[in-house]
């Protein structure tokens, strides 16, 4: 695995877990929405089940969730290691740091600090962080990749 990824993927998760800190003592303590503009508030979210907050009533499953996320970050970083392609490995790492961050919410909180909100025209998006926007756009890029690049043979 390259140097650059690990590098990469520790700093995705010191940035994510500072902003989470600064959302804690801003927007959690005590809790309030805060309007930034007309379509995106900052609000205080604990996520406790999977994405949209489903399957979030045990405080077994959240250890369910950490596991399962672990598996899945090894099984990414196995990709990541035999990926011959840049954008590939750009987009493990965004999903890999992302994922890793969110494990460190559920085991020091048992739950997904979530915080941005987004809405508009009728719309309104569930509340998600920076790490939750990482593990979007490195899926997007994977499926990008995935679709429309020249097949290439895996290591």
């Amino acid at each position: 695995m390259p140097r650059w990824a690990i590098i990469f993927i520790g700093v995705l998760i010191v940035m994510d877990q500072a902003i989470k800190q600064l959302m804690l003592s801003m927007v959690f303590d005590p809790p309030r929405i805060l309007e930034v503009t007309s379509f995106f508030n900052l609000v205080p979210v604990w996520n406790s089940g999977v994405s949209f907050g489903l399957f979030g009533d045990s405080d077994a499953f959240c250890w369910v969730l950490v596991v399962l996320a672990l598996a899945i970050v090894v099984v990414l970083l196995v990709w990541l290691v035999r990926a011959g392609n840049g954008m590939v490995m750009f987009a493990l790492t965004l999903v890999v740091g992302g994922a890793l961050s969110n494990v460190v919410d559920r085991v020091v909180y048992g739950a997904v600090i979530d915080f941005v909100d987004i809405h508009g025209f009728g719309f309104h998006w569930p509340a998600f962080n920076l790490a939750d926007a990482t593990i979007v756009l490195g899926t997007a890029l994977l499926l990008y990749d995935g679709l429309f690049s020249t097949p290439r043979a895996i290591k």
